[in-house]
């Protein structure tokens, strides 16, 4: 069985949902974080890291002044690091499963996030991921490692999608 579990899929297919529908219902120890979209009155002005122990911060948001931008939004990479990185850094030494939604463009500017990815890569553990679609040099090179089962979510296979992902988080590894 590969070790590794990625969700890829354009934008709104319901990748976020998917994990956090299967973290759920979980009966074992995961650690990691989710994203979610911090908006206003209907309007996206950035997303924000839940860490799966109840921790938060935002990654990026309109109104960031930072050399790290994807389309209008600026990314704290610091934050970031302190609490998504050390929440799946916990998690490799602490749970059964290791959860990271998103291996995307905003995280990849973080060299302790890729760095944190890669250990997990060399490690063994379980990794429930989402990564982006688009082509990416880093994401890529994740994507095509021997260990990944790379799954594409759309908007009409989200039952056969959850269906895959329940039974692969109910064998052992």
């Amino acid at each position: 069985m590969k070790s590794i579990f990625l969700l890829t899929g354009p934008p709104g297919s319901g990748k976020t949902r998917l994990i956090k529908q299967a973290i759920a219902r979980l009966e074992i120890k995961a650690g990691g974080f989710y994203t979610e979209e911090i908006k206003s009155r209907g309007v996206r002005q950035g997303f924000r890291l839940v860490t799966l122990d109840g921790e938060t911060a935002v990654l990026s948001h309109l109104y960031f002044k930072s050399p790290h931008r994807v389309s209008k939004y600026g990314v704290d990479v610091e934050s970031l690091d302190k609490v998504g990185v050390a929440a799946v850094n916990r998690a490799v030494k602490e749970c059964e499963l290791v959860v990271i939604d998103e291996i995307g463009k905003m995280e990849l500017f973080s060299a302790k996030f890729r760095e944190a990815v890669l250990n997990i890569l060399n490690s063994g553990k379980r990794l429930l991921a989402t990564i982006m679609l688009n082509p990416n040099p880093c994401a890529d090179a994740i994507k095509n490692q021997p260990q990944v089962k790379l799954v594409t979510l759309t908007r009409t296979n989200h039952p056969q999608v959850m269906a895959e992902l329940q039974d692969w988080l109910n064998t052992e590894a």
